[in-house]
């Protein structure tokens, strides 16, 4: 299993920190996953499946 950060999600989708964090609250982006305490990822096939969803639905 891979895991991404808020940060290189961050760099990946060129948006700030925040908005990562703000978009997991909103329900925008797959939910994160508590791996220790202070230690939250993303799980990268999570990430890429909703990526896939995303670029059918814009074409």
């Amino acid at each position: 299993m891979i895991y991404v950060t808020d940060i290189q999600l961050a760099t990946r989708w060129q948006v700030s920190r925040n908005t990562i964090w703000r978009w997991a609250r909103l329900g925008r982006i797959p939910s994160p996953i508590r791996l220790a305490a202070n230690v939250t990822r993303w799980r990268l096939e999570e990430i890429e499946a909703y990526e896939a969803r995303a670029e059918a639905q814009r074409a």
